[in-house]
Protein backbone atom coordinates (compact mmCIF):
# COMPACT_ATOMS: atom_id res chain seq x y z
CA UNK A 1 0.00 0.00 0.00
CA UNK A 2 2.86 2.38 0.88
CA UNK A 3 4.41 1.74 -2.55
CA UNK A 4 1.08 2.47 -4.28
CA UNK A 5 0.74 5.75 -2.38
CA UNK A 6 4.32 6.73 -3.31
CA UNK A 7 3.70 5.97 -6.99
CA UNK A 8 0.41 7.89 -6.88
CA UNK A 9 2.16 10.93 -5.34
CA UNK A 10 4.92 10.80 -7.95
CA UNK A 11 2.36 10.64 -10.75
CA UNK A 12 0.50 13.63 -9.28
CA UNK A 13 3.71 15.67 -9.10
CA UNK A 14 4.52 14.68 -12.70
CA UNK A 15 1.10 15.79 -13.98
CA UNK A 16 1.37 19.04 -12.02
CA UNK A 17 4.81 19.77 -13.47
CA UNK A 18 3.60 19.09 -17.02
CA UNK A 19 0.61 21.36 -16.49
CA UNK A 20 2.86 24.20 -15.22
CA UNK A 21 5.22 23.83 -18.18
CA UNK A 22 2.33 23.67 -20.65
CA UNK A 23 0.96 26.99 -19.36
CA UNK A 24 4.36 28.71 -19.40
CA UNK A 25 4.19 31.43 -22.07
CA UNK A 26 8.00 31.38 -22.37
CA UNK A 27 7.76 27.79 -23.69
CA UNK A 28 5.01 28.44 -26.26
CA UNK A 29 5.59 26.31 -29.35
CA UNK A 30 7.66 23.64 -27.59
CA UNK A 31 6.42 20.14 -28.51
CA UNK A 32 4.57 18.04 -25.86
CA UNK A 33 7.27 15.34 -25.83
CA UNK A 34 9.91 17.88 -24.85
CA UNK A 35 7.63 19.30 -22.15
CA UNK A 36 7.09 15.81 -20.70
CA UNK A 37 10.84 15.23 -20.70
CA UNK A 38 11.37 18.54 -18.89
CA UNK A 39 8.76 17.59 -16.29
CA UNK A 40 10.32 14.18 -15.75
CA UNK A 41 13.73 15.70 -14.99
CA UNK A 42 12.46 18.66 -12.94
CA UNK A 43 12.91 19.06 -9.21
CA UNK A 44 10.12 20.79 -7.26
CA UNK A 45 11.02 22.89 -4.20
CA UNK A 46 9.83 25.83 -2.08
CA UNK A 47 11.69 29.09 -1.43
CA UNK A 48 10.62 31.33 1.50
CA UNK A 49 10.30 35.08 0.92
CA UNK A 50 13.59 36.92 1.44
CA UNK A 51 15.76 33.92 0.51
CA UNK A 52 18.07 33.92 -2.52
CA UNK A 53 17.46 31.63 -5.45
CA UNK A 54 20.94 32.27 -6.77
CA UNK A 55 23.61 34.97 -6.53
CA UNK A 56 25.42 37.02 -9.16
CA UNK A 57 28.71 35.34 -10.04
CA UNK A 58 27.57 31.82 -9.11
CA UNK A 59 27.77 28.95 -11.59
CA UNK A 60 24.48 28.10 -13.33
CA UNK A 61 22.86 24.86 -12.19
CA UNK A 62 19.85 24.94 -14.53
CA UNK A 63 16.73 26.88 -15.50
CA UNK A 64 13.90 27.58 -13.06
CA UNK A 65 10.16 27.84 -13.64
CA UNK A 66 8.30 29.89 -11.02
CA UNK A 67 5.03 28.04 -10.38
CA UNK A 68 3.74 30.37 -7.62
CA UNK A 69 4.94 33.47 -5.80
CA UNK A 70 7.16 36.27 -7.10
CA UNK A 71 10.90 36.78 -7.56
CA UNK A 72 13.00 39.96 -7.72
CA UNK A 73 16.11 40.48 -9.84
CA UNK A 74 19.07 42.55 -8.64
CA UNK A 75 22.16 43.42 -10.69
CA UNK A 76 25.51 44.41 -9.10
CA UNK A 77 25.62 47.73 -11.00
CA UNK A 78 22.28 49.11 -9.72
CA UNK A 79 20.65 49.64 -6.35
CA UNK A 80 17.32 47.96 -5.71
CA UNK A 81 15.40 45.66 -8.03
CA UNK A 82 15.86 45.80 -11.79
CA UNK A 83 13.08 43.35 -12.73
CA UNK A 84 10.45 41.02 -11.28
CA UNK A 85 9.60 37.45 -12.24
CA UNK A 86 5.93 36.50 -12.05
CA UNK A 87 4.56 32.99 -11.63
CA UNK A 88 4.60 31.06 -14.90
CA UNK A 89 7.90 32.66 -16.03
CA UNK A 90 11.36 31.15 -16.45
CA UNK A 91 14.53 32.52 -14.90
CA UNK A 92 18.20 31.58 -15.22
CA UNK A 93 18.10 30.75 -18.93
CA UNK A 94 20.98 33.10 -19.90
CA UNK A 95 23.48 31.31 -17.67
CA UNK A 96 22.68 27.95 -19.24
CA UNK A 97 22.62 29.22 -22.84
CA UNK A 98 25.91 31.11 -22.51
CA UNK A 99 27.62 28.78 -20.10
CA UNK A 100 28.74 31.75 -17.98
CA UNK A 101 28.29 32.69 -14.29
CA UNK A 102 25.02 34.28 -13.22
CA UNK A 103 24.86 37.99 -14.07
CA UNK A 104 22.27 38.86 -11.41
CA UNK A 105 21.01 37.89 -7.98
CA UNK A 106 17.45 36.56 -7.73
CA UNK A 107 15.56 36.69 -4.43
CA UNK A 108 12.07 35.53 -3.45
CA UNK A 109 9.69 38.45 -2.90
CA UNK A 110 6.93 36.06 -1.81
CA UNK A 111 6.90 32.52 -0.48
CA UNK A 112 7.46 30.80 -3.82
CA UNK A 113 7.42 27.37 -5.42
CA UNK A 114 9.65 26.48 -8.33
CA UNK A 115 10.67 23.74 -10.71
CA UNK A 116 14.39 23.33 -11.41
CA UNK A 117 15.43 21.65 -14.65
CA UNK A 118 19.13 20.81 -14.15
CA UNK A 119 21.80 21.51 -16.77
CA UNK A 120 22.20 17.86 -17.78
CA UNK A 121 18.48 17.52 -18.52
CA UNK A 122 18.48 20.82 -20.43
CA UNK A 123 21.41 19.69 -22.58
CA UNK A 124 19.74 16.38 -23.38
CA UNK A 125 16.36 17.90 -24.26
CA UNK A 126 17.92 20.73 -26.31
CA UNK A 127 19.71 18.13 -28.44
CA UNK A 128 16.35 16.55 -29.26
CA UNK A 129 14.13 19.64 -29.60
CA UNK A 130 15.18 22.70 -31.60
CA UNK A 131 11.88 24.35 -30.56
CA UNK A 132 12.99 24.27 -26.94
CA UNK A 133 16.41 25.87 -27.63
CA UNK A 134 14.78 28.50 -29.84
CA UNK A 135 12.19 29.35 -27.16
CA UNK A 136 14.90 30.05 -24.58
CA UNK A 137 16.97 32.07 -27.07
CA UNK A 138 13.95 34.23 -27.86
CA UNK A 139 13.28 34.72 -24.15
CA UNK A 140 16.87 35.97 -23.68
CA UNK A 141 16.49 38.37 -26.61
CA UNK A 142 13.17 39.75 -25.32
CA UNK A 143 14.57 40.40 -21.87
CA UNK A 144 17.67 42.06 -23.28
CA UNK A 145 15.58 44.34 -25.47
CA UNK A 146 13.27 45.16 -22.56
CA UNK A 147 16.13 46.03 -20.21
CA UNK A 148 17.69 48.31 -22.83
CA UNK A 149 14.43 50.02 -23.76
CA UNK A 150 13.15 51.24 -20.40
CA UNK A 151 13.86 51.62 -16.74
CA UNK A 152 12.29 49.14 -14.34
CA UNK A 153 9.24 50.48 -12.51
CA UNK A 154 8.02 48.68 -9.38
CA UNK A 155 4.57 47.16 -9.65
CA UNK A 156 1.72 48.93 -7.90
CA UNK A 157 1.33 47.59 -4.37
CA UNK A 158 -1.69 45.37 -3.89
CA UNK A 159 -0.79 43.09 -0.96
CA UNK A 160 -0.77 44.67 2.49
CA UNK A 161 0.07 43.27 5.92
CA UNK A 162 -1.34 44.97 9.02
CA UNK A 163 0.95 44.42 12.02
CA UNK A 164 -0.38 45.78 15.36
CA UNK A 165 2.21 46.86 17.90
CA UNK A 166 0.27 45.60 20.92
CA UNK A 167 -3.02 44.27 22.13
CA UNK A 168 -4.13 47.92 22.52
CA UNK A 169 -4.59 48.12 18.74
CA UNK A 170 -7.98 46.93 17.50
CA UNK A 171 -6.53 45.25 14.44
CA UNK A 172 -9.92 43.87 13.33
CA UNK A 173 -11.51 47.32 13.22
CA UNK A 174 -8.49 48.93 11.55
CA UNK A 175 -8.21 46.23 8.87
CA UNK A 176 -11.94 46.26 8.14
CA UNK A 177 -11.96 50.03 7.65
CA UNK A 178 -8.94 49.78 5.37
CA UNK A 179 -10.58 47.02 3.35
CA UNK A 180 -13.72 49.15 2.97
CA UNK A 181 -11.61 51.87 1.33
CA UNK A 182 -9.61 49.53 -0.88
CA UNK A 183 -12.83 47.83 -2.04
CA UNK A 184 -13.98 51.11 -3.60
CA UNK A 185 -11.45 50.59 -6.40
CA UNK A 186 -11.32 46.81 -6.72
CA UNK A 187 -12.09 43.40 -5.32
CA UNK A 188 -10.49 43.08 -1.89
CA UNK A 189 -9.94 40.10 0.39
CA UNK A 190 -9.29 40.16 4.14
CA UNK A 191 -7.25 37.21 5.40
CA UNK A 192 -6.92 36.17 9.05
CA UNK A 193 -4.73 33.55 10.66
CA UNK A 194 -7.67 31.19 11.14
CA UNK A 195 -8.24 31.05 7.37
CA UNK A 196 -4.68 30.63 6.18
CA UNK A 197 -2.25 29.05 8.63
CA UNK A 198 -2.50 25.55 7.12
CA UNK A 199 -2.25 26.59 3.46
CA UNK A 200 0.68 26.46 1.02
CA UNK A 201 2.28 29.18 -1.11
CA UNK A 202 0.02 28.09 -3.97
CA UNK A 203 -3.09 28.95 -1.93
CA UNK A 204 -1.72 32.39 -1.11
CA UNK A 205 -0.85 32.91 -4.76
CA UNK A 206 -4.42 32.01 -5.81
CA UNK A 207 -5.94 34.42 -3.25
CA UNK A 208 -3.73 37.20 -4.58
CA UNK A 209 -4.55 36.36 -8.21
CA UNK A 210 -8.29 36.38 -7.60
CA UNK A 211 -8.30 39.84 -5.99
CA UNK A 212 -7.12 43.33 -6.78
CA UNK A 213 -6.05 43.80 -3.16
CA UNK A 214 -5.40 41.49 -0.23
CA UNK A 215 -5.04 42.58 3.39
CA UNK A 216 -3.37 40.13 5.78
CA UNK A 217 -3.97 40.77 9.50
CA UNK A 218 -0.98 39.72 11.58
CA UNK A 219 -0.78 39.11 15.33
CA UNK A 220 0.90 41.59 17.65
CA UNK A 221 3.30 38.88 18.80
CA UNK A 222 6.20 37.52 16.72
CA UNK A 223 4.31 34.40 15.63
CA UNK A 224 4.76 32.27 12.55
CA UNK A 225 1.59 33.80 11.11
CA UNK A 226 2.93 37.33 11.59
CA UNK A 227 6.12 36.40 9.74
CA UNK A 228 4.05 34.76 6.99
CA UNK A 229 1.99 37.95 6.52
CA UNK A 230 5.09 40.09 6.22
CA UNK A 231 6.69 37.71 3.72
CA UNK A 232 3.66 38.05 1.43
CA UNK A 233 3.17 41.82 1.52
CA UNK A 234 4.21 44.61 -0.83
CA UNK A 235 3.64 47.02 2.06
CA UNK A 236 3.98 46.13 5.74
CA UNK A 237 1.83 48.58 7.69
CA UNK A 238 2.87 48.80 11.32
CA UNK A 239 -0.01 50.09 13.47
CA UNK A 240 0.48 51.67 16.89
CA UNK A 241 -1.59 53.68 19.42
CA UNK A 242 -0.19 57.22 19.27
CA UNK A 243 -0.71 57.77 22.98
CA UNK A 244 0.46 54.33 24.03
CA UNK A 245 3.74 53.26 25.55
CA UNK A 246 6.59 53.17 23.02
CA UNK A 247 7.51 49.51 22.74
CA UNK A 248 9.48 47.27 20.43
CA UNK A 249 7.96 45.58 17.40
CA UNK A 250 8.01 41.81 16.79
CA UNK A 251 11.62 40.77 16.20
CA UNK A 252 12.77 40.40 12.61
CA UNK A 253 9.62 41.80 10.96
CA UNK A 254 11.08 45.10 9.79
CA UNK A 255 14.39 43.54 8.79
CA UNK A 256 12.70 40.88 6.65
CA UNK A 257 10.52 43.43 4.86
CA UNK A 258 13.40 45.78 4.08
CA UNK A 259 15.68 42.94 2.93
CA UNK A 260 13.28 41.82 0.21
CA UNK A 261 12.34 45.33 -0.93
CA UNK A 262 8.88 45.67 0.67
CA UNK A 263 7.79 49.11 1.85
CA UNK A 264 7.53 49.62 5.59
CA UNK A 265 5.04 52.26 6.74
CA UNK A 266 3.65 53.37 10.08
CA UNK A 267 0.04 54.17 11.00
CA UNK A 268 -0.60 56.00 14.27
CA UNK A 269 -4.06 55.80 15.86
CA UNK A 270 -5.04 58.99 17.70
CA UNK A 271 -7.88 59.52 20.18
CA UNK A 272 -9.71 62.46 18.60
CA UNK A 273 -6.72 64.74 17.98
CA UNK A 274 -3.04 64.52 17.04
CA UNK A 275 -0.85 63.48 19.96
CA UNK A 276 2.06 66.00 19.78
CA UNK A 277 5.47 64.37 19.50
CA UNK A 278 4.11 60.83 19.20
CA UNK A 279 5.14 60.42 15.56
CA UNK A 280 8.76 61.47 16.19
CA UNK A 281 9.01 58.98 19.06
CA UNK A 282 7.46 56.06 17.16
CA UNK A 283 9.48 56.76 14.00
CA UNK A 284 12.68 56.10 15.96
CA UNK A 285 11.58 52.46 16.31
CA UNK A 286 11.28 51.74 12.57
CA UNK A 287 13.05 52.47 9.25
CA UNK A 288 9.77 53.59 7.67
CA UNK A 289 9.26 55.14 4.23
CA UNK A 290 6.13 57.05 5.28
CA UNK A 291 3.85 57.49 8.28
CA UNK A 292 0.12 58.17 8.50
CA UNK A 293 -2.10 59.75 11.14
CA UNK A 294 -5.54 58.24 11.78
CA UNK A 295 -7.63 60.74 13.74
CA UNK A 296 -11.08 60.33 12.19
CA UNK A 297 -12.77 57.85 9.79
CA UNK A 298 -12.03 60.02 6.74
CA UNK A 299 -8.30 59.45 7.23
CA UNK A 300 -8.63 55.82 6.11
CA UNK A 301 -9.39 56.99 2.58
CA UNK A 302 -6.13 58.92 2.36
CA UNK A 303 -4.26 55.99 3.91
CA UNK A 304 -5.66 53.56 1.32
CA UNK A 305 -4.88 55.87 -1.61
CA UNK A 306 -1.29 56.37 -0.52
CA UNK A 307 -0.79 52.65 0.14
CA UNK A 308 -2.05 51.86 -3.37
CA UNK A 309 -0.04 54.78 -4.79
CA UNK A 310 -3.25 56.25 -6.12
CA UNK A 311 -3.09 59.38 -3.98
CA UNK A 312 -2.76 62.97 -5.15
CA UNK A 313 0.38 64.96 -4.39
CA UNK A 314 0.14 68.76 -4.64
CA UNK A 315 3.31 70.81 -5.16
CA UNK A 316 3.16 74.60 -4.78
CA UNK A 317 5.84 76.92 -6.13
CA UNK A 318 7.37 80.07 -4.73
CA UNK A 319 6.44 83.46 -6.13
CA UNK A 320 6.07 85.98 -3.33
CA UNK A 321 2.66 87.65 -3.21
CA UNK A 322 1.69 85.80 -6.39
CA UNK A 323 1.62 82.68 -4.21
CA UNK A 324 -1.75 83.67 -2.78
CA UNK A 325 -3.20 82.29 -6.03
CA UNK A 326 -2.50 78.89 -4.44
CA UNK A 327 -5.32 79.57 -1.99
CA UNK A 328 -7.80 79.93 -4.86
CA UNK A 329 -6.45 76.76 -6.47
CA UNK A 330 -6.88 74.78 -3.24
CA UNK A 331 -10.45 76.00 -2.87
CA UNK A 332 -11.22 74.89 -6.44
CA UNK A 333 -9.61 71.46 -5.85
CA UNK A 334 -11.70 70.92 -2.75
CA UNK A 335 -14.91 71.94 -4.48
CA UNK A 336 -14.11 69.56 -7.36
CA UNK A 337 -13.65 66.70 -4.83
CA UNK A 338 -10.00 66.23 -5.79
CA UNK A 339 -8.28 64.62 -2.79
CA UNK A 340 -5.11 66.29 -1.51
CA UNK A 341 -3.11 63.49 0.09
CA UNK A 342 0.52 64.66 0.10
CA UNK A 343 1.81 68.24 0.09
CA UNK A 344 5.07 69.94 -0.74
CA UNK A 345 6.38 73.30 -1.77
CA UNK A 346 9.04 75.97 -1.90
CA UNK A 347 9.03 79.46 -0.35
CA UNK A 348 5.49 80.92 -0.18
CA UNK A 349 4.22 77.64 -1.66
CA UNK A 350 5.70 75.81 1.35
CA UNK A 351 3.85 78.15 3.73
CA UNK A 352 0.48 77.60 2.08
CA UNK A 353 1.01 73.85 1.69
CA UNK A 354 1.80 73.80 5.40
CA UNK A 355 -1.61 75.31 6.14
CA UNK A 356 -3.36 72.56 4.19
CA UNK A 357 -1.26 69.92 5.95
CA UNK A 358 -2.30 71.45 9.28
CA UNK A 359 -5.92 70.75 8.34
CA UNK A 360 -6.97 74.40 8.04
CA UNK A 361 -10.10 75.29 6.10
CA UNK A 362 -10.14 77.75 3.19
CA UNK A 363 -11.51 80.51 5.43
CA UNK A 364 -9.00 79.86 8.21
CA UNK A 365 -6.09 80.03 5.78
CA UNK A 366 -7.45 83.22 4.28
CA UNK A 367 -7.72 84.88 7.70
CA UNK A 368 -4.30 83.73 8.90
CA UNK A 369 -2.41 84.76 5.76
CA UNK A 370 -4.23 88.09 5.50
CA UNK A 371 -3.21 88.84 9.08
CA UNK A 372 0.41 87.93 8.41
CA UNK A 373 1.01 89.36 4.95
CA UNK A 374 -1.59 92.07 4.24
CA UNK A 375 -2.26 93.72 7.59
CA UNK A 376 1.51 94.12 8.01
CA UNK A 377 4.38 93.99 5.53
CA UNK A 378 6.45 90.94 6.54
CA UNK A 379 9.68 92.23 4.96
CA UNK A 380 10.02 95.82 6.12
CA UNK A 381 12.10 95.33 9.27
CA UNK A 382 15.11 96.88 7.55
CA UNK A 383 18.62 96.69 8.94
CA UNK A 384 22.18 97.53 7.94
CA UNK A 385 22.85 94.93 5.20
CA UNK A 386 25.57 92.78 6.73
CA UNK A 387 23.72 89.58 5.78
CA UNK A 388 20.47 90.88 4.32
CA UNK A 389 18.34 93.98 3.89
CA UNK A 390 15.94 92.90 6.64
CA UNK A 391 16.35 91.26 10.02
CA UNK A 392 13.84 88.54 9.13
CA UNK A 393 12.35 88.80 12.61
CA UNK A 394 8.86 89.77 11.39
CA UNK A 395 8.68 86.69 9.20
CA UNK A 396 9.96 84.52 12.06
CA UNK A 397 7.32 85.93 14.43
CA UNK A 398 4.61 85.43 11.81
CA UNK A 399 5.55 81.79 11.35
CA UNK A 400 5.88 81.18 15.08
CA UNK A 401 2.46 82.72 15.71
CA UNK A 402 0.63 80.72 13.04
CA UNK A 403 2.42 77.35 13.31
CA UNK A 404 3.69 77.42 16.90
CA UNK A 405 5.70 74.37 18.00
CA UNK A 406 4.07 71.96 15.54
CA UNK A 407 6.43 69.31 14.17
CA UNK A 408 6.35 68.29 10.53
CA UNK A 409 5.94 64.69 11.70
CA UNK A 410 2.67 65.68 13.43
CA UNK A 411 0.97 67.22 10.39
CA UNK A 412 -2.30 65.55 9.39
CA UNK A 413 -1.09 65.10 5.79
CA UNK A 414 2.35 63.91 4.69
CA UNK A 415 4.35 67.06 3.91
CA UNK A 416 7.74 68.38 2.85
CA UNK A 417 9.23 71.75 2.00
CA UNK A 418 12.60 72.59 0.47
CA UNK A 419 15.39 75.06 1.05
CA UNK A 420 18.73 75.59 -0.67
CA UNK A 421 21.83 74.50 1.26
CA UNK A 422 24.59 77.02 0.56
CA UNK A 423 27.14 74.74 2.22
CA UNK A 424 26.57 71.78 -0.09
CA UNK A 425 25.05 73.60 -3.06
CA UNK A 426 22.15 71.15 -3.02
CA UNK A 427 18.44 71.14 -2.35
CA UNK A 428 17.55 70.36 1.27
CA UNK A 429 14.28 68.52 1.98
CA UNK A 430 12.61 69.18 5.33
CA UNK A 431 10.64 66.11 6.50
CA UNK A 432 11.03 66.43 10.25
CA UNK A 433 11.50 68.99 12.99
CA UNK A 434 9.64 72.22 13.76
CA UNK A 435 7.50 73.38 10.85
CA UNK A 436 8.06 77.09 11.58
CA UNK A 437 11.85 76.60 11.47
CA UNK A 438 11.66 74.73 8.15
CA UNK A 439 9.42 77.41 6.63
CA UNK A 440 11.74 80.19 7.79
CA UNK A 441 14.55 78.48 5.85
CA UNK A 442 12.36 77.91 2.80
CA UNK A 443 11.50 81.64 2.50
CA UNK A 444 14.94 83.08 3.34
CA UNK A 445 15.40 84.98 0.06
CA UNK A 446 19.15 85.54 -0.38
CA UNK A 447 19.96 89.18 0.31
CA UNK A 448 16.46 89.99 1.55
CA UNK A 449 16.35 87.84 4.72
CA UNK A 450 19.21 86.33 6.71
CA UNK A 451 19.86 82.62 6.08
CA UNK A 452 18.96 79.92 8.60
CA UNK A 453 21.84 78.09 10.23
CA UNK A 454 21.25 74.37 10.49
CA UNK A 455 23.29 71.34 11.56
CA UNK A 456 23.62 70.37 7.91
CA UNK A 457 24.62 73.81 6.59
CA UNK A 458 23.43 77.32 5.82
CA UNK A 459 19.90 77.33 4.37
CA UNK A 460 18.15 79.87 2.13
CA UNK A 461 15.01 80.06 -0.02
CA UNK A 462 14.39 76.75 -1.81
CA UNK A 463 13.42 78.65 -4.96
CA UNK A 464 17.11 79.43 -5.43
CA UNK A 465 17.60 75.85 -6.67
CA UNK A 466 14.15 74.40 -7.29
CA UNK A 467 11.08 76.62 -7.28
CA UNK A 468 8.67 73.77 -8.10
CA UNK A 469 9.98 70.57 -6.44
CA UNK A 470 7.88 68.07 -8.38
CA UNK A 471 10.83 65.67 -8.51
CA UNK A 472 10.90 65.52 -4.70
CA UNK A 473 7.19 64.70 -4.66
CA UNK A 474 7.65 62.03 -7.33
CA UNK A 475 10.35 60.38 -5.20
CA UNK A 476 7.67 59.77 -2.55
CA UNK A 477 5.43 58.22 -5.25
CA UNK A 478 1.99 59.29 -4.03
CA UNK A 479 0.47 58.33 -7.39
CA UNK A 480 -0.74 61.45 -9.24
CA UNK A 481 1.15 64.74 -8.95
CA UNK A 482 -0.32 68.21 -9.53
CA UNK A 483 2.06 71.14 -9.75
CA UNK A 484 1.00 74.78 -9.42
CA UNK A 485 3.53 77.31 -10.71
CA UNK A 486 3.01 80.99 -9.83
CA UNK A 487 6.61 82.00 -10.47
CA UNK A 488 7.19 85.57 -11.57
CA UNK A 489 7.46 86.82 -15.12
CA UNK A 490 11.20 87.34 -15.48
CA UNK A 491 10.90 89.91 -18.25
CA UNK A 492 11.17 93.28 -16.46
CA UNK A 493 10.67 95.28 -19.66
CA UNK A 494 10.29 99.02 -18.96
CA UNK A 495 8.96 98.60 -15.46
CA UNK A 496 10.57 100.40 -12.54
CA UNK A 497 12.17 97.94 -10.16
CA UNK A 498 13.68 98.19 -6.71
CA UNK A 499 16.42 96.25 -4.93
CA UNK A 500 13.92 93.82 -3.33
CA UNK A 501 12.51 92.83 -6.71
CA UNK A 502 16.00 92.40 -8.16
CA UNK A 503 17.10 90.18 -5.29
CA UNK A 504 13.91 88.09 -5.37
CA UNK A 505 14.18 87.57 -9.13
CA UNK A 506 17.90 86.83 -8.82
CA UNK A 507 17.20 84.27 -6.14
CA UNK A 508 15.03 82.30 -8.57
CA UNK A 509 17.32 82.47 -11.61
CA UNK A 510 19.20 79.27 -10.80
CA UNK A 511 15.98 77.25 -10.82
CA UNK A 512 14.95 78.47 -14.27
CA UNK A 513 17.02 75.87 -16.09
CA UNK A 514 15.33 73.03 -14.19
CA UNK A 515 11.83 74.47 -14.56
CA UNK A 516 10.98 72.64 -17.80
CA UNK A 517 12.09 69.29 -16.38
CA UNK A 518 9.95 69.84 -13.28
CA UNK A 519 6.93 70.65 -15.43
CA UNK A 520 7.37 67.46 -17.42
CA UNK A 521 7.49 65.38 -14.23
CA UNK A 522 4.08 66.61 -13.09
CA UNK A 523 1.00 64.70 -14.22
CA UNK A 524 -0.81 68.04 -14.42
CA UNK A 525 0.76 71.50 -14.32
CA UNK A 526 -1.43 74.49 -13.44
CA UNK A 527 -0.08 77.98 -14.12
CA UNK A 528 -2.65 80.67 -13.38
CA UNK A 529 -2.20 83.93 -15.29
CA UNK A 530 -1.38 86.69 -12.78
CA UNK A 531 -0.97 89.92 -14.75
CA UNK A 532 0.05 93.02 -12.81
CA UNK A 533 0.72 91.10 -9.57
CA UNK A 534 4.31 91.63 -8.46
CA UNK A 535 6.35 89.51 -6.10
CA UNK A 536 6.00 92.02 -3.25
CA UNK A 537 2.46 93.22 -3.98
CA UNK A 538 0.94 91.99 -0.70
CA UNK A 539 -2.13 94.17 -1.20
CA UNK A 540 -3.04 92.06 -4.25
CA UNK A 541 -4.05 89.30 -1.80
CA UNK A 542 -7.72 89.07 -2.82
CA UNK A 543 -7.04 89.54 -6.54
CA UNK A 544 -4.47 86.74 -6.53
CA UNK A 545 -6.81 84.34 -4.71
CA UNK A 546 -9.65 85.06 -7.11
CA UNK A 547 -7.39 84.70 -10.16
CA UNK A 548 -6.17 81.32 -8.93
CA UNK A 549 -9.71 80.15 -8.22
CA UNK A 550 -11.18 81.28 -11.55
CA UNK A 551 -8.34 79.71 -13.51
CA UNK A 552 -8.42 76.41 -11.58
CA UNK A 553 -12.20 75.95 -11.93
CA UNK A 554 -11.96 76.12 -15.72
CA UNK A 555 -8.78 74.03 -15.86
CA UNK A 556 -10.24 71.24 -13.69
CA UNK A 557 -13.34 71.01 -15.90
CA UNK A 558 -11.02 70.35 -18.84
CA UNK A 559 -8.92 67.75 -17.01
CA UNK A 560 -11.13 64.69 -16.42
CA UNK A 561 -8.08 62.49 -15.72
CA UNK A 562 -7.47 64.15 -12.34
CA UNK A 563 -8.59 61.75 -9.58
CA UNK A 564 -11.82 62.62 -7.78
CA UNK A 565 -13.46 61.31 -4.65
CA UNK A 566 -16.49 59.18 -5.47
CA UNK A 567 -19.82 60.20 -3.92
CA UNK A 568 -20.84 57.80 -1.17
CA UNK A 569 -23.88 56.64 -3.17
CA UNK A 570 -21.68 55.56 -6.06
CA UNK A 571 -19.15 53.49 -4.13
CA UNK A 572 -19.41 49.76 -4.71
CA UNK A 573 -20.83 47.46 -2.09
CA UNK A 574 -18.23 45.54 -0.14
CA UNK A 575 -17.18 42.41 -2.04
CA UNK A 576 -14.69 40.96 0.44
CA UNK A 577 -14.69 38.56 3.33
CA UNK A 578 -14.37 41.12 6.16
CA UNK A 579 -17.95 40.89 7.43
CA UNK A 580 -18.11 37.12 6.91
CA UNK A 581 -14.91 36.58 8.85
CA UNK A 582 -15.87 38.89 11.70
CA UNK A 583 -19.30 37.24 12.01
CA UNK A 584 -17.63 33.82 12.03
CA UNK A 585 -15.34 34.89 14.87
CA UNK A 586 -18.19 36.38 16.90
CA UNK A 587 -20.25 33.19 16.44
CA UNK A 588 -17.28 31.05 17.50
CA UNK A 589 -16.74 33.19 20.62
CA UNK A 590 -20.41 32.89 21.61
CA UNK A 591 -20.39 29.12 20.99
CA UNK A 592 -17.31 28.74 23.19
CA UNK A 593 -19.26 30.29 26.04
Amino acid sequence: MALDEEQSSAAHEMHRAIDCLRHCADLAGVDPIALEALAAGAVHFSLPAGHQLFEAGSEPDGVYLLTSGRLGVKTPSKAGLTAEIEHGELVGEAGWLLGTPRSATVVALRDSELLLVPNAELDRIAAQSTHFSLALARLCARRLRHSNAQEYKPKRAHIFAVVPNSIEVDAADFATRLVDELAKTGRTELVWDARATTHTATWFNRIEEDNDYVVYVANWAASGWTRQCCRQADVVLMVAPAGGRISAWPTGIAETAVARGARLELALLHAGKIEPGAAAAWLKTLPTALHHHIVEPGDYGRLARLLMRRGVGLVLSGGGARGFAHLGLIRALREAKVPIDFLGGASIGAIIAGGVAMGWSDEEMRQRYRRGFVDTNPVNDYTFPLLALTRGRKVSRLLEREYGEVLIEDLRHPYFCVSANLTTGRLFEHRSGRLAHALRASVAIPGVMPPVFHDDGVLVDGAAINNLPVDVMQSHAPGFVIGCDVGADRNFGERRVNIFQVLMHAGMVNSTAAERAQRELADVLLKPPLPNIELLDWQAFDRAIQAGYDYARIALDQLPAIPRLLPAALTAARTNSAVIELERRIAATIAAG
